[in-house]
């Protein structure tokens, strides 16, 4: 045990950390509520664009002659990540110090690429570690002040994260790359060891199947408060945690257990069955919204909604989804954007990322506070036969079909089948992984498809009488069968999340005789 394990591990220096974080809540809080948000986004992009300006990209887009927004928009169109890749970032890689961001750049994040298909490097800057951070506390700060006296840091808080095993990149000045909850784990402060679970060596391993089953054993028997990770792989924990004590519910294994974080896919389709597995009002369940390029939102606990984080050095812009394409698309910031619209975030960061495309789609239900939720994905959509279906639609019409039809959905995933026969319609396929016994699909099927008709007018009208798309396709998916298929794909646990939708009906085809291959061996 070292010196400050020594310190803080004592049960009256852990009461007092917990005064001081309710102290820290209620004192963020209060300045948050007191924020102009759109002075505050007006003074980052400034902060942003100066310490910038000596930069390779800095000085191909003006920006000592910014002053404004406005002026701002003029000068630097927007980008995705393979725009930057190509024309900055891959002619520094991997080391990327003033090329689009002054600091030296010691990480890079590896994103899990779901909305392009492959491994993308993000820079990850001290600067925006630090902004990570505040975001994080920020997130507790909001759970903390609905939840006044909540005990925390009295136990461990239990990330769920990828591997600290980094990869090394170059010599000297060396860069890693690695999951950025791996990432976040190393860079984790000396004084939250003490408070936080997995221990380094245990959150080296990258195995990941070894690693869930080491880590059920030995926190089953350690206070947990507070859990974080991805809804998926946290139902593949809490059944390894099953099997190991013998218990049905979270709250019987740890009673201390009072937040669980999730974040990185809709939590909806999960819903019912985390109330189930978690066993007790006591426990809360909140929404994070980081993403590798930056922390973006957190819920707030008056609402239920997400809230946009405005004050740690990101500036945002949000495009209507309709005009991401157009040559000169509008470009909305919290001063004067819209409730009700369909957006692409636009990001601009402490790390060197300037008007990039994040790939993410939100709809705000409130401007004062920014509040919103997630929507989506600009390349997850279906609309192979003129359906225009978005990921909200698709994963509120599973959890109601769950609901409906009494089951639990661990995962899922759905894409189009396009007709063999002339003038025969085509339909949607879902491979569903459901927990326990699996539910009527021809009623699963039914329900679902009532609610998207009821969702979205053009789904409907497609789906009038058979003419143009037929009733979707229900394919039960063999337990563990995802999580197999993430496997052979080289993506297993960590940030790492199935693909939910794909419009080209080719990659839900390679599941499927993924998935009949497994049932068949078994057989």
């Amino acid at each position: 045990m070292d010196l400050v394990e020594w310190l803080l591990g004592g049960s009256w220096q852990r009461r007092l950390a917990d005064v001081l974080l309710r102290q820290f809540a209620r004192r963020r809080v209060a300045a948050l509520n007191r924020l102009n948000e759109a002075d505050e986004q007006h003074r980052t992009l400034k902060g942003l664009v100066a310490l910038a300006a000596d930069t390779r990209f800095g000085r191909d887009h003006g920006f000592a002659r910014i002053r404004t927004i406005a002026d701002f928009r003029d000068r630097v169109p927007l980008r995705d990540y393979e725009a930057f890749w190509r024309d900055y970032w891959q002619p520094a890689f991997p080391r990327l110090q003033g090329v689009s961001w002054p600091e030296r750049i010691p990480y890079l994040a590896l994103s899990s690429g779901t909305t392009s298909g492959s491994t993308k490097y993000l820079p990850l800057s001290p600067s925006l570690i630090r902004s990570n951070t505040r975001a994080a506390l920020t997130s507790l700060a909001w759970f903390l002040d609905a939840h006044p006296g909540t005990p925390l840091l009295t136990g461990r808080l239990f990330f769920l994260g990828g591997s600290t095993d980094l990869v090394k990149l170059s010599g000297q000045p060396l860069v890693r790359a690695g999951d950025l909850s791996g990432i976040a784990a190393v860079e984790a402060p000396a004084w939250m060891r003490p408070f936080t679970f997995p221990p380094v060596e245990l959150a080296l391993l990258r195995d990941w199947e070894e690693k869930m089953n080491r880590l059920a054993r030995i926190a089953a028997g350690l206070p947990i408060t507070m859990l974080s990770g991805v809804p998926s792989w946290m139902l593949v924990l809490f059944e390894r945690l099953r099997q190991v004590t013998g218990k049905n519910t979270l709250a019987e294994i740890w009673p201390s257990l009072r937040l669980v974080l999730h974040g990185g896919t809709s939590f909806e389709p999960y819903r019912d069955l985390f109330r189930e597995q978690l066993g007790s009002a006591d426990i809360t369940c909140s929404e994070v919204y980081p993403a590798s390029e930056g922390y973006i939102a957190a819920q707030d606990h008056r609402t239920g909604l997400l809230r946009l984080i405005v004050d740690h050095g990101i500036f945002y812009e949000f495009v209507p989804v309709s005009e991401l394409g157009a040559d000169r698309p509008t470009r909305h910031t919290v001063a004067d954007l819209e409730t009700g619209v369909n957006y692409a975030i636009v990001l601009t960061t402490c790390a060197g990322l300037f008007a990039y495309v994040l790939g993410d789609t939100v709809r705000f239900e409130q401007r004062r506070p920014p509040l919103l939720r997630f929507t989506g994905r600009t390349k997850y959509f279906l609309s192979a036969f003129g359906e225009h279906l978005i990921a909200e639609e698709v994963e509120r019409a599973v959890a109601v079909a769950a609901r409906v039809c009494d089951c639990a959905v661990i995962d899922f995933h759905v894409g189009p089948v396009y007709p063999k026969q002339s003038g025969r319609p085509g339909h949607h396929c879902y491979l569903v992984e459901f927990a326990g016994k699996r539910p009527d699909l021809s009623h699963f099927a039914r329900t679902l498809d009532a609610e998207l008709c009821r969702l979205n007018e053009d789904y409907a009208a497609h789906r009038q009488g058979d003419l143009t798309m037929l009733l979707p396709e229900i394919v039960p998916v063999p337990s563990g069968g995802f999580a197999a298929w993430m496997k052979a794909q080289g993506k297993l646990g960590g940030q790492h999340k199935v693909p939910r939708m794909d419009n080209t009906g080719q990659m839900t085809w390679q599941m499927r005789q993924f998935f009949e291959t497994i049932s068949s061996n078994a057989g």
